[in-house]
């Protein structure tokens, strides 16, 4: 199909012939490598809607790409899954697809111990010490603290290990790195950690001398890895092309390549009835630690 047959998507009186990719990044050059690929194998097969030309666009954080995203300055985000559904309740982004990431399209939050600690459950933490990644971890932050209040325990965060959380919450610490966590518990700087099941089986996360010594105290409902997201006022014709051209990527042999580079991508899934029901949990979590813990 030559230029002069594509027929712009038009919005309003402006044409939109160009795809724009978001992400927030803390590290734009490399980020810009990891999604470039992709984005140069979805255009082509867009023109019959009028798309011609792939961006990239960064932003330093979801309040940010919220706002890209009300704006129309970005078209489509690829988020895990907590991130995701902050920006479909700050700027109405929708799921387009369920993206599976190294062979894993759904995984758990998991609470750990040594195996000599005396806690069973996860109201055992009550007046407890607890190691989490970072406030934007879906499954070290926001599901682990959405289970602890479903548990009755409710979070406080410490300044170090070494403080003392009020004996009916569990004094949290962030750690910044899941290794950190494994070894914030193997060595008893705290009393547990959370991280994901992915990391809990990863020898770089927790190394099996330490897994050894280590028990699952609990672990949440299955969380989807990771999702596609567009904002709400995209062009019908645009999204359902760009959810038609994910899909037979992870079957067509020439996208390999590009969908390795976008964060280990081995395939997209349509929306199943059992992940819209955990994202509508993840949705209405993000509301109550907002206002009961942050």
């Amino acid at each position: 199909m030559g230029l002069a047959a594509i027929q712009p998507v038009a919005v309003g009186a402006v044409e939109r012939t160009v795809l724009v990719l978001g992400r927030i990044s803390d590290d734009p050059k490399s980020h810009y490598d990891q999604l470039k690929p992709l984005l140069d194998y979805v255009v082509p097969r867009m023109r019959d809607v009028g798309i011609v030309e792939g961006r990239v666009l960064m932003a330093k954080d979801a309040q940010q790409m919220a706002s890209y995203l009300r704006r129309g300055r970005v078209d489509w985000v690829t988020e895990t899954a907590g991130t995701a559904m902050a920006l479909q309740q700050r700027a109405d982004a929708r799921p387009l697809l369920l993206t599976e990431r190294s062979g894993v399209s759904a995984y758990q939050s998991v609470f750990f111990v040594r195996r000599d600690s005396p806690l069973m459950e996860l109201e055992d933490l009550k007046g407890r010490t607890l190691a989490m990644q970072s406030a934007l971890s879906t499954s070290a932050y926001l599901v682990p603290v959405m289970e602890l209040l479903e548990h009755g325990v409710q979070p406080e965060i410490l300044l170090t290990p070494s403080d003392a959380p009020a004996a009916d919450a569990v004094g949290y610490v962030f750690a910044r790195s899941e290794l950190n966590i494994s070894t914030y518990v193997h060595k008893r700087v705290v009393d547990a950690g959370v991280i994901s099941s992915i990391d809990w089986n990863d020898d770089r996360s927790m190394p099996p001398a330490f897994r050894r010594d280590m028990r699952v105290l609990y672990r949440s409902e299955p969380i989807p890895r990771a999702i596609e997201m567009v904002r709400a006022d995209l062009e019908p014709a645009v999204r359902e092309r760009l959810q038609a051209v994910l899909l037979e990527a992870s079957r067509d042999p020439f996208a390999g390549p590009a969908l390795a580079k976008f964060f280990g991508t081995t395939g997209f899934y349509a929306v199943d009835p059992a992940s819209q029901q955990a994202l509508a949990r993840l949705r209405n979590g993000l509301v109550r630690v907002r206002m009961e813990v942050e």
